[in-house]
């Protein structure tokens, strides 16, 4: 709790009398939505006391803050995972920090793996709910800061209704292929077997991933509203499965990003 504060005292001397409304974490090649804001601030991870580094190529690894369709923003180029070796309260960390900078809403992306057959390359999906049960730890175990949240907080909706409609509304407008579904998060770095995706297939998971719900957890914990956008970035059917390449992986994520960041930006200025 001491290094959250610290770390949130050292932001508001950087950017003073700014109060985001809104945060966004941007994931694996998806940086582009940076374009879209009047940016006030750009603050490296590594000059901010108590953040971590983000070491996985694509991840600019920078704070910004600006303006982005009329609504003041907080928004982390680049996210941390639990596989660079940092623990769930790290990966965490930012967006604790985020709620106390003044966050009511948290809108984060991620590149993810189709496992729905329905689903193609660089496909958006609304994330309707989320299994977290392959995460090897959780965010919220140990010592509960009451100010923070509750002990046992509610996961009944971890995506905000009236969110995932606004984003539908805002794709069907424009004309933009949209998927929804159920977003499964492990802690990776290496991709899964033909029989673990037809595992979490029969569990119920349209896509897979290494990050967000962690997130996700966190922020409901601290009664923030959540949205979450993947891009299926390559195809998991065990059937007809393909060796994924990263590169082939970023590729798809950035054909994506003008859609994505078009969703982005329309949800931000209806919030």
């Amino acid at each position: 709790m001491n290094e959250i504060l610290e770390t949130y005292r050292y932001l508001q001397k950087q950017v003073p009398n700014f109060t985001p409304e809104i945060g966004i974490v941007l994931g694996t090649g998806l940086g582009a939505l940076i374009d879209n804001i009047e940016i006030i601030a750009k603050i490296p991870y590594g000059s901010i006391p108590n953040f971590p580094i983000a070491t996985v190529e694509a991840h600019k690894g920078k704070l910004i803050f600006g303006m982005l369709n009329g609504k003041k923003v907080v928004c982390m180029q680049g996210r941390f995972h639990f596989y660079e070796g940092y623990s769930m309260q790290k990966v965490t960390f930012g967006i604790r920090v985020m709620k106390l900078l003044g966050i009511g809403t948290l809108i984060v992306s991620n590149a993810a793996g189709g496992l729905n057959p329905a689903f193609e390359i660089s496909d958006l999906m609304i994330i309707q709910d989320h299994i977290s049960l392959f995460l090897p730890q959780n965010p919220l175990i140990g010592h509960n800061f009451d100010s923070l949240g509750d002990r046992f907080p509610d996961m009944s909706e971890p995506y905000h209704p009236d969110l995932i409609q606004d984003a539908e509304n805002i794709a069907s407008k424009n004309n933009l292929r949209i998927q929804k579904g159920v977003y499964v998060s492990v802690s990776g770095p290496q991709l899964e077997t033909k029989a673990e995706y037809k595992l979490l297939r029969q569990l119920g998971a349209d896509a897979v991933g290494m990050s967000t719900v962690p997130e996700i957890i966190v922020a409901r914990h601290m009664g923030i509203n959540c949205f979450g956008l993947s891009v299926i970035t390559d195809l998991c059917i065990p059937e007809t499965l393909q060796k994924a390449e990263f590169e082939n992986i970023v590729a798809a994520a950035r054909a994506a990003e003008p859609s994505m960041s078009l969703i982005i930006s329309g949800l931000v200025g209806q919030i």
